[in-house]
């Protein structure tokens, strides 16, 4: 229960966030790359700590670090609502990440430790369950709070939450932790720091600065370059942050690149098609909610169903086949206009929450129950750095695509909109806006001058939008090509159920 519940904490906030990102926006006169960071702020601290996370617990105390962990992040959730600038919420969205660090990994490290390789099964896909009710539900509370409280409240849901995992986690949860740890890898947390920090913010600087411009190519391939020392120190090291043995297991390896790209795919989605529903489509954040749950509450049924099938089949065959419905519903998505219905949105919503609902519980349970027991707090940290990274980089690398994108047709579209060449040239600048689905506006123009520039502007979002999803597309089918390598681990036959 106290593991759910800081599961859930975390799955919250995920998706309350994006519904709440547009009126973050405009109360504190963020930009896209500002939204960018609210979000990546948070999941890429998150990526870059969850293996040393899950090596604290393993030194420490499971337990331990995953009460401070709830703890933390709760009181990190109370300051992003209360502290009043965008600078503001990026940090606190940070230190969400250290305490969401300390969480994530120890809860699939006290599962791991708690439960009997025959039921693991279940108890996996109850960790997917939780998490699963808590990304259904974000739509809606977000859009709830939001609309009738404030965008503030989407962040001040997780203090309840949390005080309620701590009460129970410290009176029900057993500790568990590694006899001899040995001695922690600050070189490697260096390195794996710097490597991700250089590759995201570059990533997210490449529409500004351009991707040819030589600060964007130092940074990506600065960043590349010390993720590669990284393997390398990893690989000689007798105390690795990460051990690299861990990949001499084809399916933890294989896996872990499936989880990235699943979740590359799944938050590029939330992120943009939230922008389209409230900025092009002018839904209230409620709606918007609303209009999301094909996609999210499908994970409740998805989760159970993914882990039952990986009982049965192993994840050989659920995770191809739950990335290729993820690969298709996006393509569906590409029909979308600024016009379109909703016929053309819940399809897709539905084949991608079901495909990531399945291959999160598959593709975990290569990961952790292949991984030795001494290392299940490393490899619980191992699977959730690729689900948090895989976010990063979706929202990082189709963030630049669009915005690249929509900078290039912006002003083709505004003429073929029906607005003077002065004048779209003149808002050609406003790129940044744009890629929000939002449109510039003009003080004291006509209104067929007004019409024709939203008209336009809309249209270059879609032309960019269009291009993001086509890459999440693709990624999506490379993992399913990837999930047909994976093996069913020792650890997960033996007739489990899952249950919720």
């Amino acid at each position: 229960m106290a593991v759910a519940l800081g599961v859930m904490m975390v799955g919250l906030d995920g998706t309350v966030v994006a519904i709440a990102n547009p009126y973050i926006a405009r109360s504190l006169h963020g930009s896209l790359a500002d939204l960018q960071w609210v979000t990546n702020a948070y999941l890429l601290v998150l990526a870059v700590l969850l293996i040393p996370m899950g090596y604290l617990g393993d030194r420490f105390g499971r337990k331990r670090i995953f009460l401070v962990g709830v703890a933390g992040f709760a009181l990190m959730s109370l300051s992003v609502g209360l502290v009043g600038s965008i600078a503001g919420v990026i940090a606190f969205r940070a230190l969400q990440g250290v305490f969401g660090a300390m969480l994530m990994p120890n809860s699939l490290a006290i599962i791991r430790n708690t439960f009997a390789p025959e039921k693991l099964n279940s108890a996996v896909g109850i960790w997917g369950g939780a998490t699963a009710i808590s990304v259904a539900s974000g739509p809606i509370v977000g859009g709830l709070l939001v609309e009738h409280v404030s965008w503030q409240s989407v962040f001040y849901v997780n203090v309840p939450v949390g005080a309620l995992a701590l009460v129970i986690g410290l009176f029900l949860l057993a500790e568990s932790r590694v006899a001899d740890p040995g001695r922690f890898d600050v070189v490697g947390l260096a390195l794996l720091g710097a490597g991700l920090f250089g590759i995201v913010f570059g990533l997210i600087k490449a529409s500004a600065w351009g991707w040819g411009d030589a600060r964007t190519l130092a940074l990506l391939v600065g960043g590349t370059a010390l993720l590669g020392l990284f393997g390398l120190v990893e690989a000689r090291s007798a105390q690795p942050l990460l051990p690299m043995r861990l990949f001499r297991r084809r399916s933890i390896t294989f896996g872990t690149v499936t989880v990235l790209l699943g979740f590359f795919a799944m938050y590029g989605v939330l992120f943009f098609v939230t922008l389209y529903l409230q900025n092009v489509h002018g839904y209230d954040p409620v709606e918007a909610g609303v209009h999301m749950l094909p996609l999210t509450a499908v994970f409740v049924v998805a989760s159970p169903l993914g882990g039952l099938l990986n009982q049965r089949f192993g994840p050989k065959l659920v995770v191809p086949m739950g990335m290729a419905m993820v690969g298709v519903g996006l393509l569906l998505l590409l029909s979308l206009q600024p016009q379109s219905g909703y016929v053309h949105l819940w399809p897709s919503f539905v084949l991608v929450g079901i495909g990531v609902g399945m291959v999160i519980v598959a593709s975990s349970d290569a990961i952790v129950a292949n991984a030795p027991t001494d290392d299940a707090g490393v490899a619980g940290g191992l699977q959730s750095t690729a689900l948090q990274l895989g976010g990063v980089l979706g929202t990082s690398i189709l963030g630049s695509v669009l915005v690249t994108r929509v900078g290039s047709v912006l002003v083709g579209t505004l003429l073929r909109s029906g607005v003077p060449g002065f004048v779209a040239t003149r808002l050609g600048v406003a790129t940044q806006l744009v890629a929000q689905g939002a449109a510039p506006s003009l003080a004291g123009a006509p209104k067929a001058l007004q019409h024709a520039v939203v008209v336009g502007s809309h249209q270059a979002f879609m032309t960019g939008l269009h291009l993001a999803i086509l890459v999440a597309a693709i990624a999506a089918f490379v993992a399913a090509v990837l999930g047909l390598l994976l093996e069913r681990s020792e650890s997960s036959g033996g007739g489990a159920t899952v249950t919720l």
